[in-house]
């Protein structure tokens, strides 16, 4: 008699999960990057107040972080490391931007939706997917070699 355990797999819909991620997460580092004053003021809601800030550093960490994501889709359970390499980045984002331009912004609806919905939302798919690539790589290597 065998025993019925259920195989641990890698669904495709996680790729594309992975693959939404690391685009969303290059796409409003580009705007950060390349029009960052411009989408610095209209996040202050109060141009008046503005400070000179740089966004071009954020926006190229953040693109960095976005292509390696987008990459670790490709071959997700032999490259999880680009995972942690993109949970760790999506939280070096976020404190980046909550300790060096909160202070300057404010807090305020705009603000509130970048750090959450652009940042730490984008936390639980990857710590999701990083989980089930561990569970995925432990099952393989438990495979008998053949």
């Amino acid at each position: 008699m065998e025993k019925n355990t259920l195989t641990p797999n890698f669904p495709m819909p996680m790729r594309g999960l992975l693959l939404l991620t690391g685009m969303y997460t290059f796409a409003w580092s580009a705007f950060f990057r390349y029009f960052g004053e411009d989408l610095l003021k209209w996040q202050a809601m109060n141009m008046e107040n503005m400070v000179d800030l740089s966004a071009t550093a954020l926006g190229s960490f953040g693109m960095l972080i976005g292509f390696l994501v987008f990459l670790s889709a490709f071959y997700p359970i032999s490259w999880n490391y680009l995972i942690v390499v993109g949970i760790v980045g999506k939280l070096t984002l976020a404190l980046w931007f909550v300790l060096l331009f909160i202070p300057e912004l404010g807090w305020n609806k705009r603000t509130i939706f970048h750090v959450v919905f652009t940042e730490l939302l984008w936390l639980i798919p990857l710590v999701t997917i990083y989980l089930r690539t561990i569970k995925v790589k432990a099952y393989i290597k438990s495979l008998p070699a053949d």
